[in-house]
């Protein structure tokens, strides 16, 4: 357990500083920045890199929902859930930590937004509070579909990190603009904390959305593979 609550935690850093941090460091800069594109490859890539490396240790969730929906699938023991989202939590931080350290180094440092998510005037296009929910719900549905899918005994062996760092760039390349795309309560929280205020009036909506989302997906799998041969 030690072993994979660590992978977690580190996981989760990374994801928080490859994702967040090509926001905040790489998206705007003029005639080089990557734009929306760059940082939804940059949040598919942590999420590939990480399955390679961990997924054999921790199953490479780096998110609560995740966790939870693998939960209620049956992919994960009841007592690895909370140790996971307290470490995925606190590795989310940490990765926000020293995204801030690098940031703050430039001159005329702005924390702005952070990468954080929100709704209303805090999303990127201003959609409401009831299209940044309805969008986390569904986005955090099908990644957590396309996880149980990939990563099932009948799935074709050694592409489910392929194909679930696609899902998650597809995921972001569609909901940047609505909610700066959560679908995942530790990397919302990690921003939040840096950028308070707001992002921490409004943090519930990208723990309960996405959870919500991933419940449904658990769910709705388990009933689809039900005649399936079950899952390693």
């Amino acid at each position: 357990m030690t072993r994979k609550v660590i992978a977690e935690f580190i996981g989760t850093f990374w994801l928080v500083l490859g994702g967040c941090g090509s926001t905040v460091l790489a998206a705007s800069i003029p005639d080089l920045g990557i734009g929306y594109i760059g940082v939804s490859l940059a949040f598919g890539l942590t999420v590939l890199t990480m399955a390679y490396t961990i997924g054999n240790i921790s199953g490479c969730h780096l998110n609560p929902a995740v966790t939870i929906g693998l939960w209620i699938a049956g992919r994960t023991k009841k007592r690895e859930v909370l140790p996971y989202i307290i470490a995925q939590v606190l590795g989310g931080i940490f990765g926000a930590m020293i995204l801030y350290l690098i940031a703050s180094g430039q001159p005329h440092f702005d924390l702005g937004n952070f990468a954080a998510n929100g709704y209303g005037e805090h999303s990127p296009g201003e959609y409401d509070i009831f299209s940044v929910l309805t969008t986390e719900v569904v986005m955090t549905f099908i990644f957590v579909l396309i996880i149980l899918g990939a990563t099932h005994s009948s799935a074709p062996k050694g592409l489910a990190g392929i194909s679930i760092g696609l899902g998650l760039t597809l995921i972001h390349l569609m909901s940047i603009p609505v909610s700066n795309t959560s679908v995942n309560p530790a990397r919302s929280t990690s921003q939040a904390v840096f950028v308070g205020g707001w992002a921490l009036e409004q943090l519930w909506m990208f723990w309960i959305a996405p959870i919500a989302g991933a419940i449904l997906a658990g769910i709705f799998y388990e009933y689809l593979s039900s005649e399936i041969e079950q899952p390693e």
